[in-house]
């Protein structure tokens, strides 16, 4: 749906060739989905070492993952419309600066409400990022790699996740839990002036405003636009853009979207916030939590290499209904089956590639279902509506276990939310066929 080029300018950003500019862009983006990966983690990471050093339990810590899925929800809603105002780069800038001022902050919580309003700024910062990294790595890609390479960019999250679970595991035991939140403000914290030296801005961005500077006009040049040339209009939001997500035949797309990314974030932060407390409570120390809990993490840093080139060969929806189909019977083992040790790993490993992995998939595909003037709203909105299960996941691991369900089988309603997101990818595809132009047949 995103490759009607409207100008000469347009069909260059839709046929650009890949070169060092465009891995550049990429590879920063990346980065900061790491960074902020580790950040989302980093609350969960912390709980089980927290109460035992604060002497509560493990249920208590429910707002403090709900809190996080509010600023994220929150931060992912308002990243596009301000992108679209002030600049896809200053909103990255600014959500940096809030991840880094949070988890030092977050250094001197002595109460749980503490934590989770500090939280709130966390989530805040962790919701902008994601949509502009998405949009500025998007406007560098061409129309035939955009969904794959957005994928490969995704994994920066759980990247973040498993490498800071291992990590966290081995200071944990040296430093307490503060080591947790203090890494988590040095990381983004040592990107600002990457970003602010090395990233450009979206250039459909720069061509919207209108004011090009020598250097603007070289990077424009490099894309092979020239900014001199009376048809480099681009295809960027002029009215409202979350109105834009329901025109042009969009609307279908854009409820079955939000549908699937509000169920699979149910299940992705039900297991991932509660992973290392449930994993606590059935008997592992904090750090052998923390340890197993990152191979959820690690799951989709093997399946992206699998799953990536399936979506390419196939349709993402077929790719993505058969990895809910198959994560929806990897949870159910965790919750229903005693494991030992190593086929319980191997099984959590399976989970993230099924539950994490699926959801680079979905970013991918939602990134190149909008078109490019509503992509940035588009991805932000679908993130910030799918925070809605993030705040629900949470939320009914707390209640689960407070009512006093054993812990590993809290993880069960995720089976049910997985096979909403299945339903959902299946009715795109049928959406998608019925979207693609039909033969004409000429009457002999």
């Amino acid at each position: 749906m995103g490759g009607k080029h409207l100008s000469a300018a347009e069909a260059a950003l839709g046929s650009q060739r890949i070169g060092t500019l465009q891995l550049r862009v990429a590879a920063i983006c990346l980065l900061a989905q790491t960074f902020d990966g580790y950040d989302l983690s980093s609350i969960s990471m912390a709980a089980p070492a927290l109460s035992q050093a604060w002497h509560l339990p493990g249920a208590a810590f429910a707002s403090t993952f709900v809190m996080s899925s509010v600023g994220i929800m929150v931060g992912a809603l308002i990243s596009g419309p301000i992108g679209d105002r002030v600049g896809r780069k200053p909103v990255l800038l600014v959500s940096l600066l809030l991840l880094t001022a949070s988890s030092f902050a977050c250094v001197a919580a002595t109460t749980i409400p503490m934590l989770a309003a500090l939280r709130v700024i966390t989530g805040l910062g962790i919701g902008t990022l994601m949509p502009a990294t998405v949009s500025i790595t998007g406007d560098y890609l061409p129309d035939r790699y955009r969904a794959t390479i957005i994928m490969i960019v995704f994994t920066g999250a759980p990247l973040g996740g498993f490498l800071g679970g291992q990590l966290v595991a081995q200071l944990l035991p040296l430093y307490g839990w503060t080591s947790i939140f203090y890494t988590g403000g040095i990381l983004p914290l040592v990107l600002i002036p990457v970003v602010l030296l090395w990233l450009p801005e979206s250039p459909r961005f720069l061509l919207k405003q209108g004011r090009l500077t020598p250097r603007t006009r070289r990077l424009l040049q490099q894309l092979g636009i020239e900014p001199a040339e009376p048809d480099y209009a681009v295809d960027i939001a002029t009215g409202n853009p979350v109105a834009g997500l329901f025109r042009d035949g969009l609307a279908p797309v854009t409820v079955l979207v939000w549908t699937l990314y509000f169920a699979n974030l149910i299940s992705m932060y039900l297991i991932g916030y509660w992973m290392p407390t449930v994993l606590h409570m059935s008997g592992l120390s904090p750090a052998d939590a923390v340890f197993a809990a990152s191979l959820r993490d690690a799951g989709p840093l093997l399946s992206i290499f699998l799953l990536a080139p399936l979506s390419h060969r196939f349709s993402p929806q077929s790719v993505l209904a058969v990895s809910l189909a198959a994560g929806i019977a990897a949870i159910a083992a965790v919750g229903l089956v005693d494991l030992p040790y190593l086929p319980l790993l191997a099984t959590i490993f399976l989970i993230g590639c099924c539950t994490t992995g699926s959801m680079t998939v979905i970013n991918g595909m939602t990134a190149a279902l909008y078109p490019a003037r509503v992509r940035n709203t588009g991805m932000g909105w679908a993130l910030g509506v799918g925070r809605l299960g993030g705040i629900g996941g949470p939320w009914l691991g707390g209640l689960l276990l407070g009512l006093g369900w054993p812990p590993r089988q809290i993880f069960l309603f995720a089976c049910v939310t997985a096979l909403v997101g299945a339903i959902c990818v299946v009715l795109l595809r049928v959406q998608a066929r019925r979207a693609e132009p039909r033969p004409v047949l000429r009457q002999a």
